[in-house]
């Protein structure tokens, strides 16, 4: 589904990522693991059209998505849970599910995300419906960003920092969330900084590290891996 073969990407003359290369398949979910400022951000930045990636290659269901605007990357079935959430705080939280929904970009073959699906999957949003964005703890701000995401019917979501801060009690529900997903065929790429958490969800890892990937392998793997996880991970 997703192939990123061989990018270098750049903020301005600095170079911060070099030859990366990752998959994630259909119905999949992947984690992408690494410690803060490694370029987990700029791999998904990269993905969306955000960052300048000068060389290589990032095809999306057999089409070359690098360079095209943005929404155009996001038209084509990649959906995006960004870090800091990033809702919009003047709309009310039937207003941010609604303002860019759009149907399924795979002609049918999944029942459609609606508002309604959305608070089934979170019934806390469908009791804050009318609140604003700014009236939202942090973890129904994440669950609204989700919820968001899902809206566009994306084939693919990407969720930067899925649990970032949140109360255990709201990562828990977070983490059941991306299980109903997973379970529901979705493909999912991952970042977050709990190991533990991450490996009950995603079955392949990627290890991100100054902008080189340094190590694949299945939760299985990783978990049976100590060493790697404490040289690059720090846990």
């Amino acid at each position: 589904m997703l192939e990123i073969r061989g990018i270098d990407a750049f903020y301005g003359a600095s170079q911060v990522l070099f030859g990366l290369n990752l998959d994630v398949r259909e119905g999949e979910a992947v984690g992408l693991l690494g410690r803060n400022g490694m370029g987990k951000t700029t791999t998904v930045r990269s993905i969306m059209s955000q960052a300048a990636v000068r060389s290589g290659s990032i095809t999306f269901c057999g089409r070359e998505i690098r360079g095209l605007p943005p929404y155009r990357v996001a038209r084509m079935g990649v959906g995006l849970v960004p870090e800091g959430r990033q809702i919009f705080s003047n709309l009310t939280v039937l207003e941010n599910l609604t303002a860019t929904a759009r149907r399924p970009s795979d002609g049918g073959t999944r029942k459609p995300w609606t508002v309604e699906s959305v608070y089934g999957l979170f019934p806390i949003l469908a009791e804050r419906r009318r609140h604003m964005g700014n009236q939202l703890s942090g973890g129904e701000q994440q669950m609204l960003a989700i919820g968001r995401a899902l809206m566009t019917n994306p084939r693919l979501l990407i969720l930067d920092e899925a649990t970032e801060g949140l109360a255990p009690l709201v990562r828990a529900e977070i983490w059941k969330c991306l299980d109903i997903l997973k379970s529901r065929g979705h493909a999912i790429l991952v970042i977050d900084k709990n190991v533990r958490a991450l490996s009950r969800v995603a079955g392949r890892h990627y290890i991100i590290e100054k902008g080189r990937i340094v190590w694949t392998g299945s939760s299985r793997e990783l978990e049976e891996s100590p060493s790697v996880r404490l040289r690059h991970l720090g846990v």
